[in-house]
């Protein structure tokens, strides 16, 4: 194997772990991400620990700082924002493609993945969770039947995995069925009511991370070196 394969394979594996550990939670926002530890702990040159680095902030998980290192990415509550009005528009599409081309048994099936989500919801398990909210958005979106939309909500999702592993919010009498009712409204075939379901949808959910989030916008002082994680 030449060198430059064994650097890429490498580097494709610190990619997967650490993307891994940002998407469970296991690493939070604002916690330092050194290419130094990682280097020793996966016992490999730091060549390929910076090109899997590299490509985690080009997806958005992790940011760098001169002079202040590499952490995992602390939005601002602008770039929230942002990021569900890409989000709106890509699910929206997804949601319209599905309500022409699915077949009676995607529907059924997307009705019952929907169910699990909204289950777990209620038991409160928030890394499970955010795995399978993640599997029932991309099911809409392989349903969808274009690759190209797949993939843009691949890396949407991506973002709004880490930040639903955030904060511990009390979610008592909030656990409405409300991926059933979007799975219900696509699952009519009107365009119409499956694209306001979605825009409900995703202005709830927009409303769930900026909660989740506060505690950590204050992290995003301008001019000031990354400060350490906020305790769990």
């Amino acid at each position: 194997m030449s060198i430059v394969v064994e650097e890429a394979t490498l580097s494709s594996r610190v990619y997967s772990i650490i993307r891994r550990r940002i998407l469970s939670g296991a690493l939070t926002p604002g916690q330092p991400v050194s290419r130094r530890v990682i280097a020793t702990e996966m016992r490999m040159s730091l060549l390929p620990v910076a090109e899997a680095l590299q490509r985690l902030e080009f997806e958005g998980l992790l940011e760098s700082r001169p002079r202040a290192g590499t952490r995992v990415r602390i939005p601002s509550r602008e770039q929230v924002r942002g990021h569900y009005v890409v989000r709106e528009a890509l699910e929206v599409q997804a949601a319209v493609r599905m309500t022409e081309i699915a077949t009676a048994r995607e529907f059924c099936t997307l009705q019952t993945l929907a169910d699990r989500v909204d289950a777990m919801k209620r038991e409160g398990d928030h890394g499970r969770y955010a795995s399978m909210h993640y599997a029932f958005h991309r099911r809409i979106a392989t349903y969808s039947r274009c690759e190209t939309l797949l993939q843009a909500l691949d890396q949407n999702h991506a973002i709004a995995t880490l930040w639903l592993c955030q904060g511990r919010e009390n979610d008592e009498g909030r656990a409405e069925p409300r991926h059933r009712e979007l799975a219900d409204a696509i699952a009519t075939r009107d365009q119409v009511i499956a694209t306001a379901a979605v825009r409900r949808h995703v202005s709830t959910g927009l409303e769930h991370a900026l909660r989740l989030l506060q505690p950590y916008f204050p992290l995003r002082a301008p001019g000031l070196r990354f400060r350490r994680q906020l305790t769990q």
